[in-house]
């Protein structure tokens, strides 16, 4: 008995009649997390976590139609059991486990194992079937421990300062945004893009302890931001905003920068390999507490990760869908100015291309 198939418009749970982060409209969308490419503008419906509601509200309309519910609680629609556990990816992620007449199933979305000190932390779920991402799924991807990659951020960041460079940290608005945050708190003032500024607002709202940061404004001048650490969105990586500023240093904070030079990836300075998707020992690890007799890959190195579990004697399936390309979620954190170059702005996500 199946409990999900993958079809063309996302991941179906039939017994249930709702889809699991859909790339089409549904009636009912259940919502692992708030990144782009797994919630979209139009469904009639939303289930998701507490916490990922107010990106909800605010990326997409506050008059959606979205229900919550917190992390271990259970909701029964048409007899499936529906319950939300940590994704430990971002705030408020989290992994969809559905239970039908002792079949039990976990769609993960994305997740990470290693605790960042502000999302919930990962819990492995047992369940017959696991869904897994694979964004990092080959073995050249092991994480040092996050305290050593900040501690190689705040000495960039100590040697601009020396320089009279301002430090320009490249992240995603929603999650890594709020880890640097987070990490850095106490350091130096933070100043952030809007977006980053809007999002962490509704966290705040919703209960979540985020350290105090500066909204950028056009009044900002560049010597405060000199004296400080600077988050931007990778849209506005390349743009004339960071050009104009004085002498800006710019560090790409992503997974990536494990297997890239610095420079090669939006033209950084320096490169930290700070991601928030399971590295190659996190999703095997993650993949064997769940004791899942098959598992789906998705989003990824698919193919080399699904042949790997399968080697080592877990049942394995690669499935194409259309999660993983977070590049999306960064067009919708900025607006352009009159003559093309991206400028500090507001979120747009109806205007996102995917």
């Amino acid at each position: 008995m199946a409990l999900i198939k993958f079809t063309s418009k996302g991941i179906y749970c039939k017994q249930g009649d709702f889809y699991i982060d859909p790339w089409q409209p549904v009636n009912l969308a259940v919502t692992t997390h708030g990144h782009a490419d797994h919630v979209k503008w139009g469904n009639k419906a939303y289930l998701c976590h507490d916490l990922t509601k107010p990106i909800l509200d605010q990326r997409l309309g506050a008059d959606l139609n979205i229900q919550t519910l917190p992390y271990r609680k259970t909701l029964t629609i048409n007899g499936v059991q529906i319950s939300l556990f940590p994704a430990g990816h971002v705030i408020g992620s989290a992994q969809v486990r559905l239970e039908y007449k002792g079949e039990v199933c976990v769609v993960s979305g994305d997740y990470k194992v290693e605790y960042d000190g502000i999302s919930t932390e990962f819990e492995p779920v047992k369940c017959h079937t696991f869904v897994s991402e694979s964004t990092f799924g080959l073995p050249i991807y092991k994480w040092a421990p996050q305290e050593k990659i900040f501690s190689q951020i705040k000495d960039w960041i100590a040697d601009n300062h020396d320089k009279n460079k301002t430090s320009v940290l490249v992240a995603y608005s929603l999650g890594k945004a709020q880890r640097l945050i987070n990490g850095l708190d106490g350091y130096s003032d933070i100043y952030v893009h809007n977006s980053i500024a809007n999002l962490n607002e509704g966290f705040i709202r919703a209960g979540v302890k985020i350290p105090e940061t500066i909204r950028i404004t056009p009044e900002t001048k560049k010597e405060q931001l000199q004296k400080g650490i600077v988050i931007v969105p990778p849209a506005l990586a390349e743009g004339r905003w960071i050009k104009n500023l004085t002498q800006a240093a710019t560090g790409v904070c992503s997974g990536w920068m494990q297997v890239r030079a610095s420079r090669r990836w939006r033209s950084a300075d320096a490169g930290f390999a700070l991601s928030d998707h399971a590295d190659w020992p996190g999703l095997l690890s993650a993949i064997k507490a769940t004791e899942a007799e098959k598992v789906f890959v998705t989003h990824g190195y698919t193919a080399t990760f699904s042949k790997y579990l399968n080697s080592i004697g877990i049942d394995s399936e690669e499935v194409k869908t259309q999660y993983g390309n977070e590049e999306e979620e960064e067009k919708a954190e900025v607006v352009q100015d009159g003559i093309g170059n991206v400028v500090p702005g507001h979120i747009t996500d109806k205007e996102e291309t995917t």
